[in-house]
């Protein structure tokens, strides 16, 4: 990915931040998730006065690209205003599809925090090699 392609991936998500529905957390999160061929999907976090109905943003793009059927990820971009890392059930769903997809954590100003692959963050993670 070049490094114009990897910013436009940066303000996509910080983007999709500003999207977020937050009354009880006031902590927006944006995603931007790219497809091996070149693809982007979006999301943001969707808080729930019943707090397990929540979804992230990171679930949000990645439902939203499956559902279009895309299967195949190499990079995803999360974005907060402190460059926030994934929670574990992201991380898992993540896993899912693409344990060595790279992951950029970055703050609003638009700062990498972290860039690395996914699985550094979810070690022997359980995906469906695994069954």
């Amino acid at each position: 990915m070049s490094e114009v392609e990897l910013q436009s991936l940066i303000t996509t998500a910080i983007d999709a931040a500003k999207r977020a529905y937050i009354p009880y957390s006031h902590y927006p999160v944006g995603a931007a998730l790219r497809t091996t061929d070149g693809r982007v999907y979006t999301g943001c976090n969707i808080e729930n006065a019943s707090y397990p109905a929540t979804i992230c943003a990171e679930r949000t793009a990645l439902v939203k690209a499956v559902s279009e059927g895309e299967r195949s990820f190499d990079c995803i971009v999360v974005a907060t205003r402190n460059a926030g890392s994934p929670c574990g059930i992201c991380r898992q769903v993540m896993y899912e599809f693409a344990p060595e997809m790279r992951l950029l954590m970055v703050d609003f100003e638009g700062n990498v925090r972290w860039d690395g692959v996914l699985q550094d963050l979810l070690p022997l993670g359980f995906g469906p090699g695994s069954l």
